[in-house]
This record gives C-alpha cells, sequence and structure tokens, in this order.
C-alpha cells in the first residue's frame, strides 16, 4: 500500500527518495508494506506543540508516532477487519530537531532514516517505558537496521541505544 512522505517545514532541507526507498524496505523486512503508512517532516515549533499536547511535555521531540491499531502488543501485526483498516498509522518527524541533535560525524539523512524506523517500531506496539520493554524494541530496531544495512550498505544503529 502507499508510503506518503509530507514535509509540512522549511527550516531543513529533506531528501524524500532516499527515505523513501529505506522505509519502504524496512516495511517490507517488518512484514508490512500492504498497509498504509504517512510520515509527517515538522519543524521545533510542530513537533513541541503536538508532544505538548498528546505527551504532556512542552519540548521538541524527535519522533511521535500515532498508530491506528492503538492496542497491539510488541511485534503483533494489525489484523484488518475491513479495506479501510490496512493502516498503520501516521509518524511525525521533528526534523529541526533531530538536525540540532547529529553529531559531526553522523549523516543526517541516515539519522532520519533510523528515526522513521523507531516510530515504526512504535506503530507496532514496541515501547521503552520500561528496561525489558526497551530491550525488545532495541532488539527489533537492531534486526531490521541490520538487514536494512545488508541491502543498502549503509551502517545505521539503532536510535533506542543508551534509552536505558
Amino acid at each position: 500500500m502507499s508510503l506518503v512522505i509530507r514535509n509540512l517545514q522549511r527550516v531543513i532541507p529533506i531528501r524524500r527518495v532516499p527515505l523513501r526507498k529505506k522505509i519502504e524496505i524496512a516495511r517490507s523486512i517488518l512484514g508490512v508494506q500492504k498497509f498504509d503508512l504517512a510520515i509527517i517532516c515538522v519543524d521545533n515549533k510542530n513537533i513541541q506543540h503536538l508532544n505538548r499536547i498528546y505527551r504532556e511535555k512542552n519540548v521538541p521531540t524527535d519522533v511521535l508516532s500515532f498508530p491506528f491499531h492503538e492496542n497491539l502488543k510488541a511485534g503483533e501485526f494489525p489484523q484488518p477487519a475491513f479495506p479501510d483498516d490496512y493502516n498503520l498509522g501516521d509518524i511525525f518527524l521533528g526534523v529541526e530537531y533531530i538536525f540540532q541533535q547529529c553529531k559531526e560525524d553522523e549523516d543526517y539523512n541516515d539519522i532520519l532514516t533510523v528515526t522513521a524506523t523507531h516510530g515504526l517500531c512504535h506503530l507496532l506496539g514496541f515501547t521503552h517505558s520500561t528496561e525489558a520493554d526497551w530491550q525488545k524494541m532495541h532488539q527489533k530496531e537492531k534486526l531490521v537496521l541490520d538487514e536494512l544495512n545488508r541491502r543498502t550498505g549503509t551502517r545505521l544503529q539503532p536510535l533506542s541505544r543508551g534509552l536505558f
């Protein structure tokens, strides 16, 4: 199904084609390529606004995920009852925040891919609210990114390193 990437900010340039290619591969690795997915790129002001409303944290952040199927357990696949239910949800990338957090030796476009993959894992029920949950999420991200690296020649590492 479709992958929509919308750029709703003008602060940081976005290279949509490479991001789309890598996220399509990540969706394939996860086995969810039949589901619709939206990735929306926003600036610090808008990601902070969303973070304040939905997480009650009045600060910018790197990624917010809004799952269409809200009660999935980590690693479960959605079970659509109707054609319109073939939707994973929306991932908002705080691209300005991500750019500001990049270290000198990190490629911004690679970090966008890693962050979007992290958001994709959230849409599939993975969280990092406890150390045990973080371990599961980290393991899933590493599995996806290792296979993505194998297919694309990149050297991406999970975003969730160091959350616990």
